[in-house]
């Protein structure tokens, strides 16, 4: 077949360009991702022949091999794993599948660590290749296939790419990179063996330098028989199953270094669990939490990141997410068990007893870990870190996992009252709360409102700060949801700051309650002469015992269908609103109150009654269904 010359993706293009003028005290990253790219073929390899051992005959010992050919310019990296067609070569190396891509070419930038940090969590380490080269070429036969069937492809990087089938003796792929010439240092024996043992010593398939012998080396071999090429190929990573080992065998160090190639990615894990268990259920994990979000945690759940998964240390399949619940797709990591065969497909994970059983025991060993995390009192900073990144996706278990429940419930941080004062960084457990609050005080209070301003200046939270009540204050979109799914904490029941009822109790005061009643007797007339304007507007109108500063809020029953914030969910949505009448609840001190129903001019006091109720509204959603009605009546008044 004649070779054909293909334009690369528009983002491909940009991203060759960018690559190639971005990093320069990390160039190094290239050979890690290779590396990498490498190992994941021969896994793929390996995995397949557990049903087609005919695959992996030809060349059973799976390797990966790096040389140097500084006459050429040129360094090679090859494995002998799954190879590919010339149609998945296309597919592969001249498009970026990944919907990320943009994200990734703006988040690219002259910052050298955070460049290189981003090269495989995007899934572009391939293209890393052109940072020190100005060619690359790829020869590679797939399994199964024939000497002749194989493919070359190779580009400069400047918008396009050229494909061909060839000849290729061996199973696998090589990639060639022609080094710019100023990138020699890569052709070096002593930094090649530098790079890789920094990157992937902890790829479970050796990986092979190339290493020719020295001057004195050779007159040695000159006086004995002609020796083997092998001679001169070293292995130099150890090319151990790190979650093999035994916990107190394993450094810090090296956990944090098995991380990088585990996940691509280059900062620091918070933590890791590194457990083996023995018994009814065989299996040990290796589970990590990131040190800062994924670019796509919150986007397709098809493409969320689960486990490893080996079965008898075979590797089976990347992201499994059949170990773990979605609100804990953020823990990175591996799972290897003797209780799956081999042959394993996602189809039979979803109804295996065995993965069930392992998706509640790795479920558990990911608490115990966010647990953990959260108790250390000496590293609060890492907490928080984790907290900022994750907190949301968390709060999706409160509903999604009743069993857990609790235990999710005790790793959640808040925002209240007090916490506000204190600043952005100070944020309260429930346990915390709970011990803090007064005695008397036998609720847990709350309040959701669309943004955090809103929430820190809402009127339903002033007789309770007046009361040194401490409110938590959420304003995420998921809250409204988990709040719904919760009853109580320790035997403490939850109540929003909008209910109807407060349920105050025992921080009620006698005499604050009989001066109200007092009040509300006195202003009777004044709250039938209110109902009477705002007719079938309102559910009620009622003198308040939450408002100390502002004139009126609505509130509606504790067995209210919508709150407020649902109600903004579903407009936002495009979703019909059902209709719900509220109670208006009064502060008849307040001077706008008075002076309204000091008006004798019944339309005119119609127009405030409907100001006073609009103003409620708007105080607590955000919107009203007529704001231009509102205003005209609001200008009438001010010019009356």
């Amino acid at each position: 077949m004649a070779a054909q010359v293909h334009g690369f993706q528009t983002e491909v293009a940009k991203l060759l360009k960018l690559l190639a003028n971005s990093l320069y005290s990390n160039k190094e990253v290239f050979l890690r991702e290779l590396i990498s790219n490498a190992s994941d073929a021969i896994d793929k390899l390996r995995f397949l022949s557990i049903t087609k051992p005919e695959l992996a005959q030809e060349d059973p010992v799976l390797r990966i091999r790096v040389r140097a050919d500084r006459d050429a310019g040129t360094l090679t990296i090859s494995d002998n794993g799954i190879g590919m067609t010339l149609a998945e070569a296309n597919e592969r190396l001249g498009t970026i599948a990944n919907s990320g891509t943009e994200d990734f070419l703006s988040k690219l930038s002259a910052d050298d660590a955070k460049s290189s940090q981003l090269i495989g969590q995007f899934g572009v380490g391939f293209y890393s290749a052109f940072i020190v080269a100005d060619r690359v070429t790829v020869r590679s036969r797939a399994a199964g296939a024939k000497p002749d069937e194989a493919v070359c492809w190779s580009s400069d990087g400047t918008g396009t790419y050229m494909s061909e089938t060839t000849v290729k003796a061996d199973r696998g792929t090589d990639v060639i990179l022609h080094l710019k010439a100023d990138e020699r240092e890569f052709l070096n024996d002593w930094t090649l063996r530098e790079t890789i043992t920094k990157f992937s010593d902890h790829i479970s398939t050796p990986v092979y330098l190339y290493e020719a012998p020295k001057d004195d080396e050779k007159k040695e071999d000159d006086k004995k028989e002609a020796s083997s090429p092998e001679d001169v190929w070293h292995q130099v990573n150890d090319a151990k199953a790190l979650w093999t080992l035994s916990p107190k065998d394993v450094k810090d160090e090296e956990y944090k270094a098995f991380y990088t190639h585990l996940t691509h990615d280059y900062g620091e894990p918070l933590a890791w669990a590194h457990n083996r268990v023995e018994g009814d259920l065989e299996y040990t994990s290796l589970l990590y939490i990131p040190g800062e979000a994924p670019w796509d945690l919150y986007g397709n759940p098809e493409e969320q990141k689960g486990l490893k998964l080996f079965v008898q240390r075979v590797f089976i399949m990347d992201r499994a997410k059949a170990f773990l619940p979605n609100y804990l797709r953020f823990i990175r990591g591996l799972v290897d068990t003797n209780d799956l065969p081999l042959n394993v497909s996602r189809e039979l994970l979803q109804e295996s007893r065995v993965v069930s059983k392992l998706k509640k025991a790795l479920t558990k060993r990911s608490l115990d870990m966010i647990e953990k995390l959260a108790e250390d009192k000496e590293n609060v900073e890492k907490y928080r870190t984790f907290w900022n990144a994750f907190g949301r996706v968390l709060k999706e278990g409160v509903v999604e996992d009743p069993a857990n429940r609790e235990r999710i419930l005790k790793c959640l941080r808040f925002a209240s009252t007090k916490t506000i004062e204190e600043g952005d960084a100070s944020l309260v457990s429930l346990d915390e709360y709970i011990a803090r609050a007064p005695e008397a005080q036998k609720k847990i209070y709350f309040l959701i409102a669309g943004t955090r301003e809103a929430a820190e200046h809402s009127p339903y939270l002033e007789t309770l700060k007046k009361k040194n009540v401490e409110v938590l204050l959420l304003w995420d979109r998921i809250d409204e949801w988990m709040m719904n799914a919760i009853t109580e904490y320790a035997g403490k029941g939850f109540v929003s700051a909008t209910a109807s009822d407060l349920e105050l109790g025992d921080l009620a005061d006698k005499e604050e309650e009989k001066a109200r009643e007092e009040e509300t007797k006195e202003a009777q007339a004044d709250i039938e002469r209110l109902k009477k304007a705002l007719g079938d507007k309102v559910e009620g109108v009622r003198v308040s015992t939450r408002l100390v500063d502002s004139p009126s809020c609505v509130v509606g029953s504790n067995d209210q269908m919508l709150t407020a914030q649902m109600r903004r969910m579903l407009e936002a949505a495009g979703q019909p609103v059902p209709e719900e009448k509220f109670t208006l609840e009064i502060n008849p001190k307040h001077p706008l109150i008075t002076k309204a129903l000091a008006e004798t001019d019944e339309k005119r006091f119609a127009d405030w009654a409907a100001v006073i109720l609009e103003e409620a509204h708007l105080a607590d959603q955000g919107t009203l269904k007529d704001p231009a009605g509102f205003v005209k009546r609001l200008n009438a008044l001010l010019l009356g």
